[in-house]
């Protein structure tokens, strides 16, 4: 009964796909104002923007320490967007949980920035329902896996001694503890 469940699932996704497609709406030009993290963005008249099918690792914030590649993907997402124009395409639900938009980033020049993070590494796929590009960032991760770059096989940068807080564990043991001197073995005589 499971397995025909599942099979009717699958159907019904399949046959969904086409028509995902022509929900898929694309803005006018807009503005990059500034890059949250390596898949948040802030775009004006728009307002917060998560790049939809994708998670990048977290940078950290406060006293936490960012997830290896976190400020890799940041500096990435940086580099290619940040104070640029692009299109934002939206399909399905056009907000998250934290009232962001949720959209794919486009350039005018034609890079889909949501496959290219994934494709250097520095993102995953994280889609939960079928969308119309996810065969295009599936591909890309596979790329991404299959040549070993960024998460997928890179080793992250050590942060500096400075950058991060230590932790009680990691202290060296205070003057307080007090060692014992090792005991004295000593031999007893047996009664003749």
């Amino acid at each position: 009964m499971q397995i025909l469940l599942s099979l009717v699932v699958a159907a019904i996704a399949v046959f969904q796909t086409p028509s995902l497609a022509g929900r898929v709406t694309r803005s006018n030009p807009v503005l990059v104002r500034s890059v949250v993290d390596g898949d948040t963005i802030d775009v004006a008249t728009v307002g917060r923007v998560r790049l939809l099918g994708i998670d990048a690792p977290e940078i950290g914030h406060g006293f936490d320490s960012a997830a290896p590649f976190g400020r890799e993907a940041r500096e990435r997402l940086v580099s290619l967007i940040l104070h640029r124009w692009v299109r934002l395409e939206q399909e399905g639900p056009s907000l998250d949980i934290y009232n962001r938009h949720l959209a794919y980033v486009l350039t005018d020049d034609g890079a889909f920035i949501n496959a290219v993070l994934v494709r250097e590494g520095l993102a995953r796929v994280s889609a939960r329902a079928p969308l119309a590009r996810l065969s295009e960032l599936q591909g890309a991760e596979s790329e991404a896996k299959a040549a070993r770059r960024g998460m997928w096989g890179a080793v992250p940068q050590i942060p500096t001694p400075g950058y991060t807080r230590r932790s009680k564990v990691s202290r060296p043991p205070t003057s307080r503890i007090k060692t014992r001197p090792p005991k004295r073995r000593t031999t007893r005589k047996k009664n003749p």
